[in-house]
């Protein structure tokens, strides 16, 4: 009997300590054969208006979907520890806390498609490491904001389709071969990607998803292939597959050098330059992670940008690969320039004798690097087409000499402490005579773009160094440097400009700074510009020698035109004023009897009309003459 009611109260136990189901949804729990099972969660009444809060713990699938659930708040999953499938979809959401998936350590599908999202807090994501599968299907998102993309990376399924996107971060691609500079092999896990049905305006920001469209053999798995472009106007309803971007060029990079070798302790500038269509941006880096500083870049137009790293008194840390990366909306591009240290740590004994250090295996003696780093020598690493950089600082460096470096002399510990500044005063002098022993520093055929430097050297070793520097006069800014050695005594200089003056000084390695010997010069005027302006003087003034004779005679013939017309106009008013005839009228009375005959005068006719005019009415006056005086027939005369 006591056995009976302890099985009882064990059974009672059991059923309260049976996990509790929210009144809306339906838990099913999927037991197997070990005792090991799973549980899911259905939650859809259409009345539900808020995320249940007092779901099983054990939960590994919950589905909340068809109800009039508005939001997602904050930490509202936290204690479902062991879940992995949420599926949210279908409801009224329109707004997601940035915790809303506080704790969901093992979730690997999240679906929240079919609701009212305009704005997905992305951050939220970094609570869900496992996620695998991400749907926003049918949503009304307007963009994807570059910060989500460190949240996407392990990212298989990401289903943006049906929303109100028009163009998605360029960088977005770059998480996925190839575009991560990863190559494309055939054991490549997919990844798919859903983002038809959006209004998209086809430019350089998705190019490089433009380019995966057109692509046969990649990573990236598409769900619709018939992607067409909303905008702009002229590629409105074009496919994907056929559609041309214009002003939209990978960025390609060039430096001057792959490899550069540099003594320790000297300053090193390397240059990159870089050309594209959005004009891309240069970054610096070191293949090994170390951070890279002292870096300057310009963008002199459209398309074009030039970086510049200054490396100051380089260490043996410093030696390594240097990477120049460019990138644009288009794509990226990358060129790697290798730094080495040569030779090895050299320097003069020390001061005091217990600070002396060894000789090394190779007979060498090394100092401390910060003695070294203060006295830099410059290398300069720059396209040719413009080398420029700024002044370097010229403080001494001081070396031993060939002697001690070979090891041949070895002196005791004390003898070094004892000869210790005296050798190094010796070295200091020796690197300071040889400015002074360099003179007779000139300029010989000068050219448009080239000159010829000549000096002389006495008494100073032909292999001691020597930099030639010079620049536009007054241009400290812009100089260009030259190494070369004191027994050449002969120095070409290129790439200068016609028709400007020059500063030009030979600097030997350790002299002091201000004391170098220094000359000006100016370079020739473009010969080929010249020979062309003496050509044009040429034609133009046989132009003028045969065009003016012309004129003049022109002007000559219209002069004598004008004279001849004026001369033939007084003529006639002349003749119209003095010239007239007199013209009698003859009758057959006896010129007794006509003692006052009758006297017409007239303007003497000039043609024949007016001669028969004047006749016919001399001969009217007449006839009536006659009738008056009853004569007889009289006799005209004209």
């Amino acid at each position: 009997m006591h056995l009976l009611l302890y099985v009882h109260v064990l059974l009672c136990c059991l059923s309260m300590a049976h996990p509790f189901c929210p009144s809306q949804c339906t838990c099913v729990f999927h037991g197997r054969t070990d005792g090991a099972g799973s549980r899911s969660v259905l939650c859809n009444d259409p009345d539900m208006s808020d995320v249940p809060v007092n779901v099983p713990v054990d939960t590994v699938k919950l589905r909340i979907e068809k109800t009039v659930v508005r939001r997602i708040p904050t930490e509202a999953f936290y204690y479902l520890a062991e879940l992995r499938y949420l599926w949210i979809t279908y409801n009224s959401i329109s707004s997601v806390d940035s915790a809303g998936f506080y704790n969901l350590k093992v979730l690997h599908e999240l679906r929240l498609d079919g609701n009212m999202i305009s704005m997905f807090p992305w951050e939220s994501l970094k609570e869900t490491p496992m996620l695998r599968t991400l749907d926003l299907h049918n949503n009304r998102l307007t963009n994807v904001p570059n910060e989500a993309i460190q949240y996407l990376f392990n990212i298989t399924y990401l289903d943006l389709s049906s929303n109100k996107l028009a163009t998605l971060p360029s960088d977005l691609m770059d998480i996925w071969p190839p575009f991560n500079g990863a190559p494309i092999t055939t054991n490549d896990s997919k990844v798919v990607l859903g983002i038809q049905d959006n209004p998209w305006f086809c430019d350089c920001k998705i190019s490089k998803l433009i380019e995966i469209s057109k692509m046969t053999n990649t990573p990236v798995v598409l769900m619709d292939l018939f992607l067409t472009c909303s905008g702009p106007e002229n590629l409105a309803g074009v496919p994907f597959q056929r559609a041309e971007l214009e002003n939209c060029v990978k960025p390609t990079v060039m430096t001057s050098a792959t490899k550069i070798t540099s003594p320790l302790g000297s300053n090193v500038l390397l240059r990159c330059d870089t050309t594209g269509y959005p004009t891309p941006n240069l970054y610096w880096a070191k293949t090994d992670g170390s951070p890279v500083n002292n870096t300057v870049q310009e963008s002199p137009g459209d398309g074009i940008r030039w970086s510049i790293m200054s490396l100051h008194g380089i260490l043996y840390k410093d030696s390594g690969n240097y990477s120049c990366k460019a990138k644009n909306d288009a794509g990226s591009a990358e060129a790697t320039i290798s730094l080495m240290i040569a030779g090895g740590m050299t320097t003069i004994p020390p001061l005091k004798p217990t600070t002396g250090t060894g000789q090394t295996s190779q007979g060498t003696t090394s100092t401390p690097l910060t003695d070294i780093s203060s006295m830099p020598v410059t290398t300069t690493v720059l396209p040719r087409t413009s080398t420029t950089l700024s002044s370097a600082p010229k403080t001494p460096k001081t070396t031993p000499s060939n002697g001690l470096q070979r090891g041949s002399l070895k002196p005791s510990k004390s003898q070094q402490g004892g000869n210790g500044r005296k050798l190094a005063a010796d070295e200091k002098s020796k690197k300071t005579d040889v400015s002074k022993s360099v003179k007779d520093l000139k300029i010989v055929e000068e050219t448009a773009d080239t000159a010829v430097l000549l000096w002389t050297a006495d008494g100073v070793p032909n292999e001691s160094p020597l930099t030639v520097v010079y620049s536009p006069y007054d241009e400290d800014d812009s100089k260009m440097t030259v190494e070369t050695n004191a027994g050449s005594g002969k120095m070409l200089l290129e790439g200068l400009s016609s028709g400007m003056r020059y500063s030009v000084c030979l600097i030997a390695k350790g002299s002091t700074a201000g004391k170098d010997p220094c000359t000006d010069f100016y370079t020739l005027d473009n010969v080929e510009d010249g020979g062309q302006n003496q050509l044009f003087m040429i034609i133009s003034a046989i132009a003028c020698a045969l065009i003016l004779p012309l004129i003049a005679l022109l002007i000559y013939k219209i002069l004598a035109l004008y004279c001849k017309g004026r001369s033939t106009a007084l003529d006639e008013e002349e003749l119209e004023k003095e010239s007239y005839v007199k013209f009698e009228t003859i009758s057959m009375k006896q010129r007794t009897l006509n003692s006052h005959p009758t006297e017409l005068w007239a303007r003497r006719p000039t043609h024949d009309s007016e001669r028969m005019l004047l006749c016919s009415r001399s001969s009217i006056d007449s006839q009536m003459t006659f009738k008056s005086d009853n004569s007889c027939r009289s006799e005209y005369l004209c």
